[in-house]
């Protein structure tokens, strides 16, 4: 199962694609689509959807995974940000791609078990779980790998369902019987 993990914004748009099977992680693709503050926000947007696209093109996620919009001290970047997000929505949605949303706490909880972790634990976590010599940069992209994380730690996810649907047909195929 492939997940891709995105961390929004308008800057910056962090992404990780993880590979989660049997047990393990395997980060497949990692990074950030950045935009240019001179450039005009409508294509700032454009910018991000299609770059969205080719990365979704290329890893071929079967979820994706994005924070939800948490604005405690910069509300004057909520607006923008939900525009951004809006098109990272809307460049999923196109591919048929399922969303799931989690808070910045189900994060911190699914990755380092602590729901008030601070975000190098958090960072940390995410680096030993995947396996990777460092913690990606920039934060963002760690951040996107932390969502990606989350979704798969997540109980009641699509994921989880597909599972447990797969394990059922697998069983109704060898003449086992539903559960």
């Amino acid at each position: 199962m492939k997940v891709l993990g995105i961390d929004p914004g308008y800057a910056i748009v962090g992404y990780g694609v993880i590979e989660y099977s049997f047990g393990k992680y395997r980060a497949v693709d990692f990074g950030a689509i950045t935009t240019d503050a001179d450039m005009p926000f409508p294509q700032r947007l454009q910018y991000i959807y299609n770059e969205l696209v080719s990365v979704i093109i290329q890893n071929d996620p079967d979820e994706m995974s994005i924070e939800k919009l948490y604005f405690q001290n910069n509300q004057k970047t909520a607006i923008p940000v939900a525009e951004a997000r809006g098109v990272i929505l809307l460049a999923a949605q196109m591919n048929n791609i399922p969303i799931s949303e989690y808070t910045p706490l189900q994060v911190k909880q699914a990755v380092t078990g602590f729901g008030q972790a601070k975000k190098p634990q958090v960072m940390e976590m995410t680096r030993r779980l995947l396996k990777l010599d460092s913690v990606p940069k920039p934060d963002d992209t760690a951040d996107a790998l932390a969502i990606a994380i989350c979704h798969v730690q997540s109980s009641g996810t699509r994921l989880k369902e597909l599972l447990n649907n797969r394990n059922k047909i697998n069983l109704n195929s060898i003449g086992g019987k539903k559960t």
